[in-house]
């Protein structure tokens, strides 16, 4: 397995963890961001989402460079997450810890980038 089909395959775990944290406890994931309890289906909806995408990221890494455009793509989409997320919390939508969400997508973004950089040197070499 390829650095960055590890990067995708492990950025593939950490979102069906939070996923199933979401489905299963979601209040609990909710006070640890001290975000408020909610009653309301949007968290378990947001918790399948993310761990349907989980599903995806881990057979995509398991595939290898079979998948590679797939890899790069996410490093043109990850990263923007952030930006979102601190647009959000500008205009007063949501708590700054929001913003935690999306370091982790960004620092994953960057390791998946990275590792595609240096397999790509590997090759030209």
């Amino acid at each position: 397995m390829s650095k960055a089909a590890v990067s995708i395959f492990v950025f593939g775990i950490y979102l069906v963890l939070l996923g199933l944290g979401m489905l299963l406890i979601p209040n609990f994931i909710l006070s640890i961001f001290t975000f408020p309890e909610t009653s309301e289906v949007w968290i378990q909806c947001l918790g399948m989402v993310l761990l349907l995408l989980g599903y995806i990221y881990i057979r995509a890494g398991r595939k290898g460079d079979a998948l590679i455009d797939f890899y790069r793509w996410t490093t043109h989409t990850r990263p923007t997450v952030i930006v979102f997320l601190i647009v959000f919390v500008l205009l007063g939508l949501a708590k700054w810890m929001l913003i935690l969400f999306g370091v982790i997508d960004l620092v994953a973004a960057i390791w998946t980038a990275l590792a595609l950089r240096s397999e790509a040197k590997a090759t030209t070499a």
